[in-house]
């Protein structure tokens, strides 16, 4: 297991990652992976191996494993194996969020993709096809917003360094 961070309150940083992977949790995420990921943003280091994982939560392997394909899915952790290592680490990515939101923002263009379709096959003129309308004109407009969203984070953050 790693060391633990210096100068830190141990016992606040496991109160923390429980209250954020409730957080978490509360707003969609699948308890586990929740912690899982809570437990990442908490180190220093953004990686941990499975075992570390298991041991810093209080659960299986199996547990963290389902966990972190989960999150792996979702975009918002890799595997990693370090050099001449023969167990993986799990990893937050670089400029996480921006990853993490772009990921979403070709799920939304499916979704607006599929609305089209659907719009096609139902009719614009019924009440289903309307409906569809309405959901693909938001979600065009969601991802034209996000675009600017995307590029006005990147300038705050060239001004930040």
């Amino acid at each position: 297991m790693t060391t633990p961070e210096p100068n830190r309150d141990e016992d606040a940083v496991r109160r923390y990652v429980e209250s954020l992977g409730l957080v978490l949790s509360q707003i969609g995420m699948q308890r586990m992976a929740a912690r899982v990921f809570a437990a990442l943003m908490t180190t220093d280091e953004g990686q941990l191996t499975a075992s570390d994982l298991a041991a810093q939560l209080s659960v299986s392997p199996a547990a963290i494993s389902g966990a972190v394909r989960y999150l792996e899915q979702v975009g918002l952790v890799t595997k990693v194996r370090e050099p001449g290592e023969r167990r993986d680490h799990y990893r937050l990515y670089d400029d996480l969020w921006y990853a993490t939101f772009l990921k979403r923002d070709r799920f939304l263009l499916m979704w607006r993709d599929a609305a089209e379709e659907g719009i096609g096959a139902l009719g614009a003129d019924t009440p289903a096809g309307k409906r569809l309308a309405e959901m693909q004109d938001f979600l065009s407009f969601a991802l034209k917003e996000i675009t600017g969203l995307y590029d006005r984070w990147h300038a705050e953050r060239q001004k930040e360094n």
